[in-house]
């Protein structure tokens, strides 16, 4: 598609001028305006987008049930001051939100944001458990706020300058493609490896944090038995199972949360992104023997918001009425084995991963050396971007493919058919 991009440029440059330059800006697209899984930049141009916002818009662009929920909110009323009042809005999404959920979990802390949840999570293992190690692990992204941050641990940037950290250990991921591992093998190696750190501890454990799907490490997917045995560790030493489900929670893969696709109930489960509809809230769910901290233990000012809220209550209704979960194992089977396709054609795809519509890329420069293309996997996500198709990158040298859950199968093939292009074309340079 031909790029006129003076806006776009003109935007970017007063960016510079005044925004903190610590945002992560892959390229240069700049928003306009969206619906259903397309975005418009400042230019007029119209993409394909197959990066759902960092996985918010699970449910589209400008969802019309979402916006009638939020303009019918406005005319009571923007905020609450929930932590002290009370509110109908916030309970209502509340009891939404765990009717979803397995019935042990009854209890919901609302928040702001995906590190938001992840922070209460923490606080919460810790209070419940009166003890202060807990275990994370290598290749993790639970956010960036001090609490949060001491669990992240997939890239240096992150952490670089902020230590010391709270009192958290990290163990291997069972990243089998990269250990070059069977997936039995790399599981039990790894539950192994788990368990030498939990004994670090000395039996001071109150949590073991993990992503079901690693999103920021790479959309990794752990073999099929891990986190059964991750279950069975944390039963032993007497450990909360933290979930943190920020990314690929909310139907993302076929299941409301993505870890029941290993059979497994954590203790603590943390959601943000996708369900506020593309409004700022986070939720940390747990059973109420477990959420049991007294008033004042912890609180904020913005959480339950009633915006929020609103179009969470809509986003929830809406994903499940249309069975936004078959959605994306329908396309997400038909996308995996399209991008399995192309993995044997292409000496640069090392390997196609994925659950539902969470699919990860991995792009190397031989699949022999397996080494990471960093460069390469840069070039084809702009030249995506150049042919009308959002991507984003995730890990060292991966492609995230996270597409709203609404997507059809004409605009999936679209999709592919513009990476496909882009690997061939980039491939040869």
């Amino acid at each position: 598609m031909p790029i006129t991009n003076r806006k776009t440029m003109e935007l970017i440059k007063r960016d510079v001028d005044i925004v903190s330059r610590s945002l992560t800006r892959e390229y240069a697209f700049a928003y306009k305006k969206a619906n259903g899984c397309h975005v418009w930049d400042v230019d007029g141009q119209k993409y394909l987008d197959f990066c759902a916002s960092v996985a918010v818009m699970n449910i589209g662009h400008n969802n019309p049930n979402v916006v009638k929920a939020i303009k019918k909110q406005l005319k009571y009323g923007t905020h609450c001051a929930f932590s002290d009042f009370y509110a109908e809005m916030p309970v209502l999404f509340s009891e939404h939100l765990v009717s979803m959920l397995p019935k042990k979990f009854d209890r919901v802390f609302l928040s702001n944001s995906g590190t938001e949840s992840v922070e209460a999570a923490y606080k919460l293992a810790r209070w419940h458990t009166n003890k202060k190690w807990v275990v994370a692990f290598k290749g993790a992204f639970h956010g960036r706020t001090m609490g949060s941050l001491s669990l992240t641990n997939s890239k240096p940037v992150h952490r670089e300058r902020f230590a010391p950290f709270l009192p958290v250990m990290h163990a291997p991921y069972p990243h089998y493609y990269r250990m070059r591992m069977e997936p039995n093998e790399c599981s039990d190696y790894c539950l192994q490896e788990l368990e030498k750190t939990m004994k670090k501890s000395d039996g001071n454990l109150a949590a073991v944090f993990a992503e079901p799907i690693q999103g920021e490490g790479g959309y990794i997917v752990p073999p099929k038995n891990f986190f059964k045995g991750v279950r069975k560790l944390c039963n032993e030493y007497g450990a909360l199972l933290c979930d943190d489900e920020v990314q690929a929670g909310f139907f993302r893969t076929g299941k409301f949360i993505a870890m029941e696709n290993f059979n497994v109930v954590p203790d603590i489960i943390c959601m943000s992104k996708p369900i506020g509809g593309g409004l700022p809230i986070g939720a940390t769910i747990a059973n109420r023997k477990i959420m049991n901290w007294p008033p004042g233990s912890h609180a904020n000012t913005f959480g339950g918001n009633l915006l929020a809220c609103a179009a969470g209550m809509a986003t929830l209704d809406y994903a499940k009425k249309n069975k936004l979960g078959e959605n994306a194992i329908k396309i997400g089977k038909r996308m995996l084995e399209r991008l399995k396709e192309m993995q044997e054609r292409y000496e640069n795809i090392g390997d196609v991963r994925g659950i539902g519509l969470m699919i990860g890329i991995e792009i190397v420069e031989s699949k022999e050396s397996r080494k990471p293309a960093k460069k390469l996997r840069n070039m084809i996500i702009d030249n995506t971007l150049r042919n009308g198709l959002l991507l984003l990158p995730a890990g060292e040298s991966v492609i995230r493919v996270c597409p709203p859950l609404i997507i059809t199968k004409e605009q999936a093939d679209k999709g592919l058919d513009i990476i496909e292009r882009a690997i061939k074309t980039m491939s040869k340079c």
